[in-house]
């Protein structure tokens, strides 16, 4: 009996772990639709985007962040206005002016105008090591700081390494959001590479045919 016990609890809370795993799976990745889109758009890599995301709410578009940062990317009212404002639709304005948090709730609006602020970045710095640290710095902390931390050291003229542009970085909470985004993003593309790897391999093996049977 105590047996049958233990077998029907080790049962349960197997079910209840994978159960967990699968919700989480659906949970973290049920925008990636929305995500691989606006990323194609503003030519930024989806995984890049989807761990800002990650980081910045774990997926919650209701999330209201402590300075007024609204939805998914927590993107604020003023860089809606200016999203607004750029794209010379009168009714956008009119719309982000008179209820910035209804339209930044929405999902596929914040991630678009995430994903448009976060490409400014990307043009700037686009041509230099460290390219997505200086975007997800400048994405947490401004265009004023990111350049600031972004400058070489006098006289030299040379552009600064990642290394030392996250170690430019004077807010510890910046440092570490720049520090924990890359490492998710990195250990992403790692995972995908491995994925690809192997599906290559399998399709490059030889199949085992008859002549396989004769010759052994």
């Amino acid at each position: 009996m105590k047996r049958r016990l233990l077998f029907i609890f080790i049962l349960l809370v197997a079910l209840c772990v994978v159960g967990l795993y699968l919700f989480n799976q659906y949970w973290v990745h049920r925008y990636d639709a929305l995500i691989q889109r606006q990323a194609g758009i503003y030519r930024l890599d989806p995984d890049l985007v989807w761990s800002i995301i990650y980081e910045e709410t774990y997926f919650r578009p209701w999330k209201i962040g402590a300075d007024g940062e609204i939805g998914l990317m927590q993107v604020t009212p003023a860089v809606g206005r200016e999203w607004a404002a750029q794209t010379g639709m009168r009714e956008l304005e009119r719309q982000m002016a008179a209820d910035p948090q209804g339209m930044l709730s929405d999902p596929e609006k914040n991630i678009q105008i995430g994903c448009w602020y976060l490409e400014k970045f990307y043009e700037q710095y686009r041509d230099v090591p460290g390219t997505e640290a200086r975007m997800v710095a400048g994405y947490n902390a401004g265009p004023t700081r990111v350049a600031d931390w972004s400058r070489s050291p006098q006289g030299t003229g040379r552009n600064l390494t990642e290394a030392e542009f996250i170690n430019n970085i004077n807010i510890a909470s910046t440092k570490n959001y720049v520090t924990s985004i890359l490492e998710r993003y990195r250990s992403l593309k790692s995972r995908r590479a491995r994925a690809t790897s192997s599906i290559d391999k399998e399709w490059k093996r030889p199949a085992r045919g008859h002549g396989d049977c004769i010759a052994a």
